[in-house]
């Protein structure tokens, strides 16, 4: 069979002459361009790609070419494809160089593939194929050895420019943004959004166009990722820690390990529970950079055609208000770690999906209010007003609003109920409304009757 005549990469030795190494793609760099120092004026191509052919070995593979070449190349392949590599130059590593910004590998050697003598193709021998497709589900490094969430938070900026190998779900995966650097590179970023028993979410971000293009496939909630080499970085904006995909990082999706295995599960009862959405955060976007102006129609119309988050500005009544309700339904106490309802009186959480259920509570409590945004088109309905942004929206803190009449709620109730109000709104695609939209309220004043005019105008030209 076809499959005999492949050369095991365990056995791979430099004196090898022409050998044939069939393996299944588990990474893969951008093509990067340098200045060719033997013909001054233009550049060399190269990118890298990694291949396994068995649960404990996998090898580098580098290439260099020109440009038509390279690109080439990189475009008949994909990570996840089974690729048969002919007639590499099969030489030793060099950790001090090239090897140095590629996977850690077990192989002593790497395989360098050129245009003139060598030759990658995609297998199309279905009983290879078949014994190669499974391996992409095996991580790189120990499936024991890896870092929690939490302990990534814990350790905080002790593990600043550190490479390790972390375990978590994706919980969402951000639009990818485009940019140019300031000597006229163009680049792009996308960041996914992980979570795991501890930590409900925690920034992974990728620059390269092929990472990119594998998170762009996964599906949020149901895929679990051994990341192997991510880089840890103290990010001074977010105050926090974050990581990121870079040339060492392989990403095993779904990984058949026990431990992918309980944390699938953990993460299939958190999104059912609705454990998962209720740490939606409002400081996605700054306000002053929401500029978009939507009838509440044309925002349920933008989520039928687009089903992704979006932000924007809607002139409207609030036509659903219950300030003059019990208190307990305007303002509620959560656990701080899963987010669920829970009342100050309780030792520890009550919700057993909790990671902090056997520890002593910890909660914060707030406003925590549905309403209902209306205008000429239509109404968006439950959309969720919450500290502190509500304290805002209300001019009173908690301790104030408890401290209320029946009769003052309701005056403050009616107040956003006969005024138009400008409302800065975040949309969230939502399978459990009816309408399929869910509007978390990131700022909400009584508009401005010019401004309001100024922007119908401009809306009604629209139409």
């Amino acid at each position: 069979m076809a499959s005999q005549t492949f050369i095991a990469i365990s056995e791979l030795h430099p004196n090898f002459s022409h050998p044939k190494v069939a393996g299944i793609v588990i990474g893969k760099t951008d093509v990067r361009s340098f200045p060719d120092r033997k013909n001054i004026g233009e550049d060399r191509f190269t990118f890298s790609f990694t291949i396994k052919d068995s649960p404990d070995f996998f090898i580098n593979v580098t290439s260099w070419g020109n440009d038509g070449y390279i690109n080439g190349l990189s475009g008949s392949f994909s990570t996840g494809d089974c690729v048969i590599v002919e007639n590499p130059l099969v030489t030793n590593k060099d950790p001090e160089k090239g090897d140095k910004f590629c996977p850690t590998t077990p192989s002593l050697y790497r395989l360098l593939v050129t245009e003139a003598h060598s030759q990658v193709s995609l297998c199309a021998d279905m009983d290879t194929i078949d014994r190669l497709l499974p391996l992409i589900h095996l991580p790189v490094k120990d499936c024991a050895d890896f870092y929690s969430l939490a302990d990534i938070v814990a350790n905080g900026q002790s593990l600043d420019g550190t490479m390790i190998n972390i375990l978590a779900a994706v919980k969402s995966i951000g639009a990818l943004k485009s940019f140019t650097t300031s000597d006229s590179r163009k680049g792009q970023r996308m960041e996914v959004k992980l979570f795991d028993d501890s930590v409900s979410s925690f920034p992974l971000v990728c620059w390269d166009r092929e990472a990119i293009q594998l998170v762009q496939t996964l599906i949020p909630k149901e895929t679990v990722l051994f990341i192997a080499d991510a880089k840890i970085s103290f990010d001074s904006f977010r105050n926090g820690m974050t990581a990121s995909v870079n040339s060492k990082t392989i990403i095993t999706v779904n990984p058949d390990t026990r431990e992918a295995s309980l944390l699938f599960s953990y993460a299939k009862e958190a999104s059912e529970s609705g454990a998962l959405d209720q740490d939606e955060k409002p400081e996605d976007m700054p306000l002053d950079a929401i500029t978009d102006v939507y009838t509440v129609s044309q925002v349920k119309q933008k989520v039928q055609q687009n089903p992704e988050v979006f932000f924007g500005i809607t002139y409207s009544f609030i036509s659903k208000l219950d300030l003059d309700s019990s208190v307990s339904k305007v303002i509620k106490t959560r656990c701080s770690r899963c987010k669920f309802q829970v009342t100050e009186d309780k030792q520890s959480c009550t919700n057993l999906l909790c990671p902090g259920r056997d520890q002593a509570l910890a909660s914060s409590t707030g406003f925590d209010l549905l309403v209902d945004i209306t205008d000429h088109t239509g109404t968006l309905h439950s959309c969720s007003l919450k500290s502190p942004v509500a304290e805002q929206t209300l001019g009173c803190s908690t301790e104030e609003f408890t401290s209320l009449t029946d009769d003052e709620r309701t005056a403050m109730k009616w107040k956003f109920l006969l005024e138009r109000c400008k409302i800065h709104v975040k949309i969230l695609p939502s399978t459990k409304m009816k309408t399929g939209v869910r509007g978390l309220i990131l700022a909400c004043s009584v508009a401005d009757p010019g401004e309001v005019k100024q922007h119908m105008s401009a809306l009604l030209q629209r139409l």
